[in-house]
């Protein structure tokens, strides 16, 4: 019976497709109401139908991808879902479901009629909402958090090696060795033709430099330019039939800890006439918009507030406590990230950088994206962060997703507003920029990059056609 539902409403969408006019405003109806086979319909009539142009169509293309890739991110169905759920509440109630959905603390869409929810929702839940996640702490024990015991740690020590008055701190340099490869599996592209792949590189600045090439699978590389957002070197090869083909590198660099010693007492009017503050107080499509939502709470955060630090200091403070962390979705899949971080109170430390860097601007203070990688003891992975400009100052780093630091010290405890670790080094300058050579095809992400890019003449070659390995070795 339930297939024979799931088909008749199929068969309905399809009907329904058929019997509306083709317009960018019935695409994307359809889109947001979750009727993707008849959205696609659509813009394939459209497309075959229509005197468009190359970037219309591009931009058609490119919402057939991200429906493609949003049915990706939505696998789970309520029975796998409600099994994570009952094994650690299993009086769970359908009241309490719909709550959970209903707040965003349980993601899901209904997709062509489906009810189908992210595949990491269930144990999401448990990390977003209060009370979920007291029922977990319960069942499988509160454990001590990786990340604040080296915070804890690590921070105190470069606070107290600052000298009295300096405003600028940079510790000593830690030296790291990192092996980077993206392997493409076998078949993947037709023999011979020629793979194109841009891998994630470091970038130099004051806390991440020296750096010193080792070897590369491939003589003929390119390195991107400073003056390219994505700082990434390029290699290509042809494929080979059964043979997953493999390219990589290999280096050398240092690191250091970075803190700024500040207070609002030593930040200076802005020059709101300069070129810099235009640009970095500025909306920019996608992510980056004033809607009603963020000025609404921005506002209530700042209310009263005239400093700039004080502004930064209080939507750092407010993230920080309302926004917990929570795996997320491709970015390729949302139309505007911090709207969603704000709505459903969730997100990764990409979602909440964006959030920050949003909340920032609309607030009067330039902010702008950086991220790249970290390794921390006994942790590590992707990661992004920003920074914010102060006059007087400069630009300072902002790690709004890692937060406090465990300590009363006020200084120490807001380190990462005005400060970053050195188990880190950063690749992008900003976000959905363009690449160094260019890229033919739609990005496999359109946002960061970190992982890497793949393509061919013929298509890009999305995640899951390929895989990434770093290695990072302290010296």
């Amino acid at each position: 019976m339930k297939r024979l539902l799931t088909i008749l409403l199929i068969a309905f969408i399809a009907f329904s497709c058929k019997s509306k006019q083709i317009s960018d405003n019935s695409i994307s109806e359809a889109i947001a109401e979750g009727n993707f086979t008849c959205a696609e319909q659509m813009i394939r009539t459209k497309i075959a139908t229509e005197e468009l142009t190359p970037g219309e169509i591009w931009d058609l293309e490119a919402k057939i991808e991200t429906m493609r890739r949003t049915r990706g991110e939505f696998t789970e169905d309520d029975t796998t879902v409600m099994a994570y759920i009952k094994g650690i509440i299993p009086d769970v109630t359908q009241e309490q479901i719909t709550r959970w959905e209903s707040t965003g603390a349980l993601e899901c869409m209904t997709i062509d009629g489906a009810r189908k929810y992210f595949w990491g929702a269930a144990r999401n839940l448990f990390r977003i909402d209060r009370e979920a996640k007291a029922a977990w702490d319960k069942v499988k024990g509160i454990h001590p958090d990786d990340l604040d015991i080296f915070k804890a740690g690590h921070i105190p020590p470069v606070i107290a090696q600052t000298q009295k008055g300096q405003i600028e701190h940079l510790s000593k340099p830690q030296k790291m060795r990192i092996t980077y490869s993206i392997t493409v599996k076998p078949n993947e592209v037709p023999e011979g033709e020629m793979i194109r792949v841009w891998m994630p590189y470091p970038r130099e600045n004051k806390r991440s430099g020296n750096i010193k090439l080792l070897s590369t699978t491939d003589s003929n590389y390119i390195i991107a330019p400073d003056s390219y957002p994505h700082k990434s070197i390029y290699m290509e090869a042809p494929a080979i039939k059964d043979s997953a083909i493999r390219f990589g590198y290999q280096l050398e660099l240092e690191t250091r800890d970075h803190w700024f010693n500040f207070g609002p007492e030593d930040v200076k009017p802005y020059n709101t006439e300069s070129e810099l503050y235009k640009k970095y107080t500025a909306e920019r499509n996608t992510h980056v918009i004033f809607t009603p939502l963020l000025k609404q709470i921005t506002d209530s955060i700042i209310a009263g507030e005239t400093n700039p630090y004080n502004k930064a200091l209080r939507i750092f403070d407010f993230i920080a406590e309302n926004i917990p962390w929570a795996s997320a979705r491709e970015y390729t899949t949302f139309e505007n990230i911090p709207e969603y971080v704000l709505k459903n109170r969730h997100g990764d430390c990409g979602q909440v950088s964006l959030t920050f860097i949003a909340m920032a601007r609309y607030a009067g203070i330039p902010a702008k994206w950086q991220s790249g990688f970290v390794a921390h003891p006994g942790m590590g992975g992707m990661h992004d962060w920003c920074e914010i400009y102060f006059e007087g100052i400069g630009w300072v780093p902002v790690d709004v997703s890692f937060g406090r630091v465990p300590n009363e010290m006020d200084n120490v405890a807001h380190f990462y507003l005005g400060g970053i670790d050195a188990y880190r080094y950063y690749v992008n300058e900003d976000y959905s920029g363009n690449f160094f050579p260019a890229k033919t095809h739609l990005r496999s992400e359109t946002v960061d990059f970190q992982r890497g890019e793949v393509e061919w003449k013929a298509e890009n070659l999305y995640f899951g056609r390929w895989r990434w390995k770093i290695n990072v070795e302290y010296l």
